[in-house]
């Protein structure tokens, strides 16, 4: 971990750690396979979380941490969800949440994301507290959705990544915010991508067969 927190490049003045560069690199191929519904995006997402662990405990940022343990787990979670739905329908399925569902997802990450800020701003574990707390909980919010299948999960990476750029940069972890910035475009592009697919009637639905296992 010590070897991964040193500098790789320096550009335009700013320092490129080794672990910023590489988590992020895996989190966008991650995403990039998401937006294709391979399953393969999961373990990579876990790989992600692993290394950007040291970049966000370097650049004292708790909910970093708190936010990669928790897309570890979630990516085990998602990894099964996703391998079920594939031996009983053959194909990952997508679909808009309903109100319900989006009602408890919106009201869940509020209530989180005010918790998790107190606990952050009382043991001072973060430098920038809510937003921190925001970003921990808005992704684990769009990782439960993408393992349901709901196109929501681009909108709330949407919500997160309007955050989350300042907040790298400012956390003297460029890299990270570099690579959320491409995140929004692909992010864009998937919820294109997925919102098409949620129109086809269920049984047309292409199956997955043809996609990286």
């Amino acid at each position: 971990m010590n070897a991964l927190n040193s500098v790789a490049f320096t550009l335009f003045g700013e320092h490129f750690k080794w672990n910023d560069t590489i988590g992020n690199l895996l989190g966008l191929a991650a995403l990039a396979l998401g937006w294709r519904r391979s399953i393969v995006s999961w373990p990579v997402q876990l790989l992600s979380g692993v290394v950007l662990v040291g970049a966000y405990w370097s650049a004292h940022l708790s909910g970093g941490v708190g936010k990669q343990l928790v897309v570890i787990v979630t990516a085990v979670w998602g990894w099964a969800q996703w391998q079920r739905g594939r031996r009983e329908h053959g194909d990952i399925r997508i679909r808009f949440a309903s109100w319900t569902e989006r009602a408890l997802l919106v009201l869940g990450t509020g209530v989180v994301t005010v918790a998790v800020a107190l606990v952050f701003q009382h043991w001072n574990l973060s430098w920038s507290p809510w937003a921190d707390a925001y970003i921990f909980t808005g992704t684990l919010a769009a990782m439960v959705a993408q393992a349901r299948g709901w196109v929501e999960f681009w909108i709330a990476w949407i919500a997160v990544d309007l955050v989350g750029v300042p907040l790298a940069f400012n956390s003297g972890l460029p890299f990270s915010g570099l690579v959320y910035s491409i995140y929004f475009v692909l992010v864009l592009a998937g919820l294109r991508a997925w919102w098409l697919r949620s129109r086809l009637p269920q049984n047309s639905t292409p199956s997955l067969q043809g996609a990286p296992a």
